[in-house]
């Protein structure tokens, strides 16, 4: 038994009979027992080595399960952390398989769910939260651990007396991508009916929206405009990041335009540990901080990442546990770095099974921005503990950097290198020029054509978000040269924000 999950008891001599005594220190000794699990149990981290969690590692410092022994012979072997039940075998070859029980996994994946929604305030009551679902185990998890704290809310209006608080909402959103990858049309109608009956079964609003809806209401001209763009890219990395681009601004239309204020999406440890690899090969250090945090309010409305400290082998544990039915869809091969850091990253994991959450661990290490947090609010119907919470986390982000310019394209926050086209910036220059200018150097160098002509074409087929985006960049970047030299410069030698 742990040192920690010790309990001390002090008897004096007149406190029982000799007689009493076996019956007395039997009875202590299962009391003991239960006192032990209890205290186990109360440890919701598989990677917690403290108690009941970790009782003994090898010389080499790799953990050691414990078996039950009685009478000199070993017994069939417990969970390591409630130390109850029988451990469950996923058959996957993962480093933990077999050590816990059934319900130890559950409580220790939907325990990282729970503190990551609670410590940053992902949901208040107020919330109406929309979920980005594919289909995949990730956003499966998500979907289904949202409407799990939906209802455990619910039953806490129910039985609260003066009902004070609302229930959060929660609606689903699925992207239909067939009019980016064609091969995908044959099999979406079955996809799009699955969606449906699952996000039914969990009564739940799903809006689907097509990809391409944010080039307008027409879809038969918005799907040549998608085409269009598409086949102007050359670079097949460059694509399939503006396809990317392009699913983020679906979600997000869909989520202002039906009166959500959160976007959840299901980014769990392996994922988010592949864009860390990607992003630095592509250029993109500076903005990186930004996208690994769990909170990314950059956007109209903030998108969450609750899956952030969870492995995608645990994720599929989980669906394969509570037989949560999953969907992937048959893209085409993919020969660009995405998939290739995919496969290095995969090969990576099974040599060293923390090898994805040691990468997200040192980029987390990285400065984040601003806007790397919920707002804080003053609304009366967040619960002040939620306000509290908000607060004290919100210190932690005092010394975050700051920037004012985005990238049009993948709205990336700008460095000053990317923006030193600026200083050169006219009013009155042509429209290629301007994109060119506004854009960071990744999206130059991977989406956008080379030469004028090609580069003036692929403007004219852009979303309306980015151009008018793009405009507004462009407008800052021209008022702030005009005025530089009234600007104040702060202690560092940059000009105030």
């Amino acid at each position: 038994m742990a040192k920690s999950n010790l309990l001390f008891i002090h008897f004096s001599s007149s406190s029982f009979s000799s007689r009493r005594r076996p019956g007395l220190l039997k009875h202590l000794s299962r009391r003991l027992s239960q006192t032990a699990c209890e205290f186990d149990m109360a440890c919701n981290s598989s990677g917690c080595e403290s108690g009941g969690c970790s009782e003994r590692e090898k010389e080499n410092g790799s953990k050691i399960e414990e078996s039950a022994v009685a009478g000199g012979v070993s017994q069939e072997s417990v969970c390591v952390k409630c130390k109850c039940n029988e451990p469950m075998t996923f058959g996957d070859g993962g480093s933990d398989d077999g050590r816990f029980c059934a319900d130890c996994f559950r409580n220790n994946v939907y325990g990282k769910f729970r503190l990551a929604v609670t410590s940053h305030a992902m949901i208040t009551p107020s919330d109406n939260v929309l979920v980005a679902f594919s289909g995949g185990s990730s956003s499966r998890v998500a979907l289904q651990f949202v409407h799990d704290l939906q209802i455990k809310a619910l039953k806490n209006f129910e039985a609260s007396r003066d009902r004070s608080l609302p229930v959060f909402g929660v609606g689903v959103a699925f992207v239909d991508e067939s009019g980016a990858y064609p091969a995908l049309s044959t099999e979406m109608d079955d996809a799009v009916a699955w969606i449906r009956s699952t996000v039914s079964s969990l009564s739940k609003d799903l809006h689907v929206v097509p990809i391409e809806s944010v080039f307008g209401s027409d879809s038969v001209e918005a799907r040549d405009r998608l085409v269009k763009l598409l086949e102007s890219v050359s670079d097949e990395t460059g694509k399939e990041d503006l396809v990317l681009h392009l699913r983020m601004l679906s979600l997000q239309k869909v989520a202002s335009e039906n009166g959500y204020n959160r976007l959840v999406v299901g980014s769990c440890t392996s994922r988010i540990a592949s864009h860390v690899l990607t992003a630095t090969v592509k250029g993109r250090g500076y903005s990186l901080s930004a996208d690994i945090q769990h909170v990314d309010a950059r956007w109209k409305v903030p998108i969450v990442f609750p899956l952030r400290d969870c492995v995608w082998q645990e994720i599929t544990r989980f669906c394969q546990l509570d037989s949560l039915k999953t969907m992937e869809l048959a893209r085409h091969p993919q020969s660009g770095i995405n998939e290739l850091v995919s496969t290095f990253v995969a090969l990576l994991q099974e040599e060293n099974p923390s090898r994805e959450c040691t990468i997200v661990r040192t980029a987390a290490k990285l400065t984040p921005f601003h806007f790397n947090k919920i707002p804080e609010t003053d609304d009366s119907n967040v619960p002040m503990a939620t306000q509290r919470r908000l607060k004290k986390f919100n210190l932690k982000y005092d010394g975050s950097m700051t920037t004012e310019a985005f990238c049009p394209i993948c709205n990336g926050p700008l460095n000053g290198s990317d923006s030193s086209d600026f200083n050169t910036f006219e009013e009155e220059c042509n429209e290629s020029d301007a994109l060119y200018a506004a854009c960071c150097s990744s999206c130059r160098f991977q989406i956008l054509p080379q030469d004028r002509s090609s580069l003036e074409r692929f403007g004219s087929f852009l979303p309306h978000q980015i151009l008018s985006h793009q405009k507004k960049v462009n407008s800052q970047a021209y008022l702030r040269e005009k005025i530089k030299d009234c600007l104040i410069l702060d202690n560092d030698g940059e000009e105030a924000v």
